[in-house]
């Protein structure tokens, strides 16, 4: 019908064309000079890694010990083994050029610290979708997983990591 279509837009520039497309290949550049690129690209490796072995021992953990509404109890156990990877292969790769590395308790216990707050958020995204949707043990991993790596990644970048 006429009047009822829209004009289409370029994704890259919205409808700007080749003015569009620099722009993002600029910002691509930027964020490459800045290190942040590869930051995320090295983050969101070691955190896809993280996710499995979080899951591995999460979903045994749900369907033999911590069944139903207890899947929460799970949670703790299969974040400590992650956790422990996750600080070596950050502090070891994906963060390995920005900021210091003054290898002593102080950034320890900061990644600690920001590991306890992706620590409640699993556990209370898994809370909700156990017990309150009752939806089952799985079904909670992604939106926590997602979450917690969002959060966890800015903490990581301007706090632990600065």
């Amino acid at each position: 019908m006429p009047g009822l279509s829209r004009p289409r837009r370029s994704i890259a520039g919205g409808g700007k064309g080749k003015a569009g497309v620099a722009a993002l290949t600029d910002r691509i550049d930027h964020l490459k000079a800045s290190g942040l690129l590869g930051q995320l690209v090295r983050f969101g490796i070691t955190g896809g890694l993280s996710s499995v072995i979080y899951s591995l021992v999460y979903l045994p953990l749900t369907h033999f010990v911590f069944r139903g509404g207890r899947a929460v109890l799970a949670v703790p156990f299969a974040f400590a083994v992650a956790v422990v990877f996750g600080y070596v292969m950050h502090s070891r790769w994906s963060f390995r050029d920005h900021g210091s590395r003054d290898g002593g308790a102080t950034q320890g216990a900061k990644f600690v610290a920001v590991q306890g707050v992706g620590l409640s958020i699993n556990a209370l995204v898994t809370w909700i979708g156990t017990v309150l949707f009752h939806l089952p043990a799985w079904a909670p991993l992604v939106p926590a997983i997602f979450l917690a790596a969002v959060i966890t990644f800015a903490l990581n970048r301007f706090w632990v990591f600065a």
